[in-house]
């Protein structure tokens, strides 16, 4: 199968059974390079034996079902989709996770959907990986029904940088924290947010920095905390740089509602109505209140300066690597 023609089941009536297929199991939420050092592998396995390369994965997030509350979201699930096809699955299967599904026991859910209904040879798990009901099963047990039921069990090593284990929730931690360019080397890619432009109050154009306001197309997604950014910004096809604000605007009383204001750089138009997405580099500050709207708008040619000046540095260095 051809690199992006991967096909998305929903139902097991949608999975076409096949024994030579290489599957792993996950969540896979953000997709980040520990993810993706276990799919690739598994697309690396799946052409040296001629095989089908599947990636199970859950929709909602399991923790939105039995866990404790609702979840920050890395990526949608349509992001995800994009990831997995990107690195090459052949099959992505959405396991709808239903409280009736949460029961099931490691036993049942392996037998019922991926000895049975995907069909499997080998299976390719990460070093944390947990299945069943209560998490009750892990790779011992995962082996063992493997050498039951005809297939291998491998598990990798965790991916780590600077010494610490890449996950979801360490990513999720740095950018409550506003760790946007830590998070990015643990995603292996800068984090973004897609969303429509949608009519703001104009005050960005009162002190000259004319700003478009995101509203995200996921509801779930987990925003940075608080402050102002530098951003890569991705609109129709082309690709700017701007710096952004997370907040709630304090110096002109804040009304509760948080915002997402972006103003880019080079750029004099209407953004209403288009479809965007804002790549976070660096974090230039927290968001405060302004004893006055001259002091803000000296603060904005500041945040404008040192952005422009990290994105030139970043350049120079990229273009003497």
């Amino acid at each position: 199968m051809a690199k992006g023609n991967m096909i998305v089941a929903r139902s097991l009536g949608e999975v076409a059974y096949e024994r030579n297929s290489v599957v792993t199991v996950g969540t896979f939420d953000g997709v980040h390079c520990g993810h993706e050092a276990i799919i690739r592998e598994v697309t690396a396995r799946s052409k040296t034996r001629g095989a089908r390369s599947v990636v199970v994965t859950f929709d909602p997030h399991p923790k939105e079902i039995v866990g404790s509350g609702p979840v920050a979201f890395l990526a949608s699930l349509e992001e995800r989709l994009s990831k997995f096809r990107e690195l090459g699955i052949d099959l992505a299967f959405v396991v709808a996770f239903t409280f009736d599904f949460s029961r099931l026991t490691s036993r049942e859910f392996f037998e019922r959907y991926i000895v049975r209904g995907v069909g499997v040879s080998d299976v390719i798990v990460g070093h944390d990986h947990m299945f069943g009901r209560n998490r009750e099963a892990g790779f011992r047990e995962l082996q063992k029904m493997g050498g039951e039921s005809g297939f291998s069990a491998s598990v990798l090593e965790p991916v780590t940088v600077d010494g610490d284990i890449v996950s979801s929730s360490s990513i999720r931690r740095m950018l409550s924290e506003g760790d946007v360019s830590r998070a990015a080397r643990f995603l292996g890619r800068e984090y973004g947010v897609r969303g429509l432009v949608v009519h703001g109050e104009g005050r960005g154009k009162e002190l000259g920095v004319p700003t478009a306001n995101i509203e995200p197309d996921f509801a779930k997604k987990l925003i940075p905390s608080g402050g102002v950014y530098v951003v890569r910004v991705i609109r129709a096809g082309s690709e700017q740089f701007g710096m952004l604000n997370i907040g709630q605007r304090p110096t002109f009383g804040p009304d509760g509602r948080r915002t997402l204001e972006v103003n880019i750089f080079a750029f004099d138009g209407e953004l209403y109505g288009e479809s965007v997405e804002v790549r976070f580099l660096k974090r230039l500050r927290d968001e405060r209140k302004f004893s006055s709207v001259d002091d803000l708008r000296r603060q904005l040619q500041i945040d404008r300066s040192e952005s422009l000046a990290y994105i030139a540095a970043q350049s120079t260095a990229q273009a003497s690597s």
